[in-house]
């Protein structure tokens, strides 16, 4: 992005960092790095700059990862699953369905040390963590109400490429297919899948109430991002720059924590407004019957990932 100096002219960044994303820029995610660009290149007074590309222009979820590896982009923000796949199961726990009561509980992870032991654990593939960020909790959506788990029988169920996910739509009767989140309204739209989980800003922002009849307020599992960068390019830049950019972005991480639950109040309000998609909310009973039919998935993930993991996982969840 070329600024204007003081004399009218124009200037290159010195440095530009390719920020790659596969969400709308109304999403959380999205709010973020645009906030993210701003702070960089106001700081940095147009020395370093920040082009993002959102909704999967450049890399969607199959290949943002081994392109980020590669150097082909600067910064992604992968959901939490994503790490599953490039050997790091310990990442997959965030994924355990009814795990967490609330965002509270999910911050005594990211925010505390078993949150830096995960960011410190991505040197392990060429990576470096900057930090962690909510989209909040995800909800279930068909051409029908799921509010039992007899409702998902016969049911082809989207989802990331995650074997926990994929154990949980198992566990509650449906078939899991793999699919991009990029590809997904067109799969639900041609019928290649019946229905799929996401946090209701994603569901209104791409527009999956046109093709979706039915949204159950499960809130049944958490969906959260990390941002990451190439270990090269990061240890590549000046320690101020690293310095500056770090600021900018844990304060656009925070702003995303905070608009986080907006965003999705705002998106279930919209939805109510539009009137194209019946909303369901699960009774207590009801809820306490889908967590008991995904229970056996906590214990499949503790094979994956070891036992140690889970007694840390275990221990930061223990309320004080």
């Amino acid at each position: 992005m070329a600024l204007p100096t003081a004399t009218g002219a124009t200037h290159r960044p010195e440095i530009t960092l390719r920020f790659s994303h596969v969400v709308a820029e109304e999403t959380p995610k999205g709010l973020a790095a645009n906030r993210f660009k701003v702070l960089v290149e106001q700081r940095s007074g147009g020395r370093i700059g920040v082009q993002v590309y959102p909704n999967a222009q450049l890399y969607g979820d199959h290949d943002e990862m081994q392109a980020l590896q590669l150097g082909a982009v600067d910064l992604v923000a992968p959901s939490l699953s994503k790490f599953g796949r490039i050997g790091l199961p310990e990442f997959e726990m965030f994924d355990l369905p009814f795990l967490f009561d609330d965002l509270n509980a999910v911050r005594r992870i990211t925010l505390g040390p078993l949150g830096q032991k995960l960011l410190q654990g991505l040197s392990r593939q060429g990576l470096v963590g900057l930090g962690f960020f909510d989209n909040g909790f995800k909800q279930m959506s068909a051409n029908r109400p799921l509010l039992e788990p007899g409702d998902f029988a016969g049911l082809r169920m989207r989802v990331q490429a995650s074997r926990v996910i994929a154990a949980q739509m198992r566990a509650l009767g449906a078939r899991p297919v793999t699919l991009a989140f990029s590809e997904t309204r067109r799969a639900l739209a041609a019928g290649v899948v019946d229905g799929t989980e996401n946090p209701v800003s994603n569901f209104w922002t791409q527009a999956m109430h046109e093709v979706q009849s039915d949204l159950s307020l499960t809130e049944h599992g958490y969906l959260g991002y990390a941002v990451v960068t190439n270990q090269r390019f990061w240890q590549h830049l000046q320690a101020d720059d690293r310095a500056l950019i770090n600021q900018a972005l844990q304060e656009s991480l925070a702003f995303a924590n905070q608009i986080a639950d907006t965003q999705n109040d705002q998106a279930l309000l919209a939805l109510r407004q539009a009137g194209t998609t019946r909303i369901h909310s699960l009774s207590a009973a009801q809820r306490r019957r889908m967590h008991q039919a995904v229970k056996p998935v906590q214990q499949q993930l503790a094979r994956w990932i070891g036992e140690r993991w889970m007694g840390d996982l275990k221990l930061a969840l223990r309320k004080v």
